[in-house]
C-alpha cells in the first residue's frame, strides 16, 4: 500500500516554494509602494515648481503695476477728483475730502506720512483744534499725505500703500476720508515694522464706514496701482517746497509754523493771529 503522505524532500520543496511566493508577494507590494511613493514626490515637486512660477510672475506682475515715474504732479493721470494741483486734499466743515475755501481765514496745510510717529503725536494732540476750524470756520484744513517712510517698512512699502488707501478713499468715499485719515494714527504700526497689509487697511476703511466696494479695492492693491503715482509725484512736490521741513510740516498760509505743537493751544493761538 502507497503512503498518501509527503516525504521530507517534499515538505521541503513545499516549503521553499511557499517562500519564494510570499517573497514575490512581498517584493511586487514594495515595488507598488516605491511607484506610489516616487509618482507621490514627482507631482509634489512639480506642485511647488509650479507655486513658485505663480509666485515669481505674480511678484514681478505686481513690481510692474505699482512701479512709478519721475513725473510732476501736472502730468500725473490719475489724481484723486478732491485733491488740488499741489497734492493738498482740502478737507470741508462736514469732514470730507475736496472742501472749498472759505473766504477771509487763514489755510493750515499739514504735511504728514503715515508710518511718521510724529505725525501721529500731532494728529493726537491737535485733533480737537482742527476740527474746530472745520466746524466753526476759523480755518481752511488741507493735508498733504506723502511717503517718505517706505524705507523703514521692511520692503512692504507702507508709507506708499496707506497714502495711496488714503487718495483712493478720498477719491471714491470723500465724506469718510477725514475719519479714514484719523483712524491711520490710531495704534499707528511702529516705524521700521512692515506696517498694516492692505487688508488691515481695508478693515480700518470699513470700521469708519468706507462701504466695502472701495475698501475691496486697498485689498486687493488696486488702491496702490490707481494712485501709486500721485503719491510718488505728490511726495517729491512737497519735499521741493522750501517750507518742507520733515514730516509733519505744518504751514499757515503758505509759511512754515514752527511753534510748539506739542501744546494744544499753540496752533489755534496762531491761527487767531494769522486772522487779524
Amino acid at each position: 500500500m502507497t503512503s498518501t503522505n509527503p516525504t521530507n524532500a517534499q515538505r521541503r520543496d513545499a516549503a521553499r516554494a511557499q517562500a519564494q511566493a510570499l517573497r514575490a508577494r512581498q517584493e511586487a507590494s514594495e515595488r507598488r509602494i516605491r511607484v506610489v511613493t516616487f509618482g507621490v514626490l514627482a507631482l509634489a515637486v512639480i506642485a511647488l515648481v509650479v507655486i513658485a512660477v505663480l509666485l515669481f510672475v505674480r511678484a514681478h506682475r505686481d513690481d510692474a503695476a505699482n512701479a512709478v515715474e519721475d513725473l510732476p504732479l501736472s502730468q500725473v493721470a490719475d489724481v484723486p477728483s478732491t485733491a488740488r494741483a499741489d497734492g493738498a486734499i482740502p478737507v470741508g466743515a462736514d469732514r470730507s475730502a475736496g472742501g472749498e475755501a472759505a473766504e477771509g481765514v487763514p489755510e493750515v496745510a499739514i504735511v504728514v506720512d503715515y508710518m511718521c510717529p510724529y505725525c501721529a503725536d500731532f494728529e493726537r494732540v491737535n485733533k480737537d483744534a482742527i476740527e474746530g476750524f472745520l466746524a466753526d470756520g476759523t480755518a481752511d484744513v488741507v493735508v498733504r499725505p506723502i511717503s517718505m517712510l517706505d524705507g523703514a517698512s521692511q520692503g512692504a512699502a507702507y508709507s506708499t500703500r496707506a497714502a495711496s488707501a488714503s487718495a483712493w478713499v478720498a477719491d471714491r468715499d470723500p465724506a469718510h476720508w477725514l475719519d479714514f485719515h484719523e483712524a491711520l494714527f490710531v495704534d499707528q504700526p511702529a516705524e521700521g515694522s512692515p506696517g498694516l497689509t492692505d487688508d488691515e487697511l481695508a478693515r480700518r476703511a470699513t470700521a469708519v464706514g468706507v462701504p466695502a466696494d472701495v475698501a475691496d479695492a486697498i485689498a486687493s492693491g488696486q488702491a496702490r496701482r490707481t494712485f501709486g503715482q500721485w503719491v510718488a509725484s505728490a511726495s517729491a512736490a512737497a519735499s521741493a517746497d522750501p517750507a518742507f521741513r520733515g514730516t509733519p510740516t505744518i504751514t499757515i498760509d503758505g509759511q512754515r509754523w514752527e511753534g510748539a505743537w506739542t501744546d494744544p493751544t499753540a496752533l489755534p493761538q496762531a491761527v487767531a493771529d494769522a486772522s487779524r
